[in-house]
Formats: C-alpha cells, sequence, structure tokens
C-alpha cells in the first residue's frame, strides 16, 4: 500500500471519528428532547388532541343559531353525508351573526381544527378546558351560507397548518 493511500485512508478515519463525537455531542445535549410531549407541561394543564382527525373519526353536535328553521337538520345531513359522527341536532336560544361558533374541549382539537376548514376558517372558536368529551358543537350563525367543497376544504387545510394546543393547554403527544 502507497503512503498516499494510507494517508488518505487515516483522514477519512479521523473524519469519521469526528462526525461520530459531533452527533454523541448532539444528542446527549439535545435541549429539546420532550419538544411536543407533555414533559414540560405545568401541572393540572389538560393535554390537547392534536392529532388532526379524518372525517369520520369526528364527533359532532350541529345547533341552529338563526331563525332560520330546520337549518340543523339540513347541515347535519351534509355532515353525515361527508363521514362526519353526528350526535345531536337543535337549536340553540342564543342567536350568533357570525358564519359558526365552534365550541369543543381537550379532545376535540383536532377535530375542531378540520371542522374549521369546512367554514373556510371564518368560524368563531370557543375552547373548554373543563369540557371531558372529543365531540365538538358546531352552532350555525346568521353569516352562514354552505359548507365547503372538498377541494376548498383541501385548500383550507393547506393554509391553517397543523393544529396547535391552545392557550392554558399542552400538545398531547400523538400517536403514530
Amino acid at each position: 500500500m502507497s503512503f498516499a493511500r494510507v494517508r488518505a485512508l487515516v483522514v477519512v478515519g479521523l473524519l469519521a471519528a469526528l462526525a461520530l463525537v459531533f452527533v454523541v455531542v448532539a444528542l446527549v445535549r439535545d435541549t429539546q428532547r420532550d419538544a411536543g410531549a407533555a414533559g414540560g407541561c405545568p401541572e393540572g394543564w389538560p393535554l390537547a388532541d392534536v392529532a388532526l382527525r379524518e372525517s369520520k373519526d369526528v364527533k359532532l353536535n350541529v345547533l341552529n343559531g338563526t331563525d332560520q328553521p330546520g337549518l340543523a337538520g339540513k347541515i347535519a345531513d351534509d355532515f353525515r353525508n361527508r363521514k362526519f359522527q353526528v350526535k345531536k341536532t337543535g337549536d340553540q336560544k342564543n342567536k350568533i351573526d357570525d358564519v359558526a361558533l365552534l365550541r369543543y374541549g381537550p379532545k376535540g382539537v383536532g377535530s375542531a381544527h378540520l371542522l374549521r376548514a369546512y367554514f373556510l376558517d371564518d368560524a368563531k372558536y370557543e375552547y373548554d378546558p373543563k369540557r371531558k368529551d372529543d365531540t365538538v358543537d358546531v352552532v350555525l350563525g346568521g353569516s352562514f351560507q354552505q359548507l365547503a367543497t372538498t377541494t376548498e376544504v383541501n385548500q383550507s387545510l393547506g393554509d391553517l397548518g397543523s393544529p396547535i394546543a391552545p392557550p392554558g393547554s399542552c400538545p398531547a403527544p400523538v400517536e403514530d
């Protein structure tokens, strides 16, 4: 073996050893090991389910917050046709002028995020940290016209990005 070849092998070996040391140091000193998990969550804060749900896994109640009779039933049928699990329909005493109002708790964060896309992110939302179920209440308002098409929903989801934990909650670890 020539001296040039030995010298090249020594240099490559030193570079590989240096790279290995660098990787080990980076892993040991990693300060973001618990990022995204509930590791740094203050005690008593609820864990928010931030996994984006498919429509077949979303449970919702559709409420009519307008003077238009039968609106909740009609829109509930639209949601059923899109494979949502509609639990209840009915009227709400308080009328709202917005497009819609989404009410949900920590277990419904991912579901509410999907529903925001069906209203093209024009719906208002109310997060209740004490709510224990994963159902989202959809209150239709006076400015509501129709649900978004599949293409519009996909575009809106792209614009919205990933669900995030609401203030006062921590993201629950996402299962693969």
